[in-house]
């Protein structure tokens, strides 16, 4: 599932055991993306860089690859990880955790639904039962897909993330 906000965008369906990182796409919306998607576009980066180049890099920065959104289904496992301190002691989660993307269900009460129409859904939900949207979340901050269904997540593995 992607937001409403990133359907406009190149996109494609997220991988088992991917790395992903929350990104700020032209949109304004935070999404998620592969670092590589990520990476600067020219070859030159690695060369020696002169007063001239730097100047020239400065009033034309290099090309980036067309960051894609990725896509999570609902239920999905992921592990995130780098989970600011404020963040941690308002959920009471750790800097490590495992969390389940789900969307935000729309709300019950009437008179909230238009404001609500058309705003971000797409969340992850903690082990402790709070949700946080992917909005709240920090740009840079990394996901690794752990499980596309919900399903094959181990109990070794959650066990391992609950020592952290």
């Amino acid at each position: 599932m992607c937001d409403y906000s990133l359907m406009g965008l190149p996109n494609r369906l997220a991988v088992k055991e991917e790395e992903l990182v929350v990104h700020r796409f032209p949109t304004g919306s935070l999404g998620l993306a592969a670092p590589s998607d990520l990476e600067p576009a020219d070859s030159s980066m690695g060369r020696p860089k002169t007063c001239w180049t730097l100047v020239k890099a400065f009033f034309n920065p290099p090309a980036r690859r067309s960051v894609r959104a990725v896509c999570i289904p609902p239920g999905a496992t992921l592990i995130g990880e780098d989970i600011p301190a404020s963040l941690q002691r308002a959920l009471g989660v750790g800097r490590i955790e495992l969390v389940t993307f789900m969307p935000i269900t729309e709300p019950q009460n009437r008179d909230v639904e238009c404001e609500a129409a058309g705003s971000h859904r797409d969340a992850v939900r903690f082990r402790n039962g709070r949700q946080v949207r992917l909005q709240d979340l920090r740009e840079g901050q990394r996901m690794w897909v752990m499980d596309l269904a919900g399903t094959e997540t181990s109990a070794v593995l959650r066990e391992a993330i609950s020592g952290v």
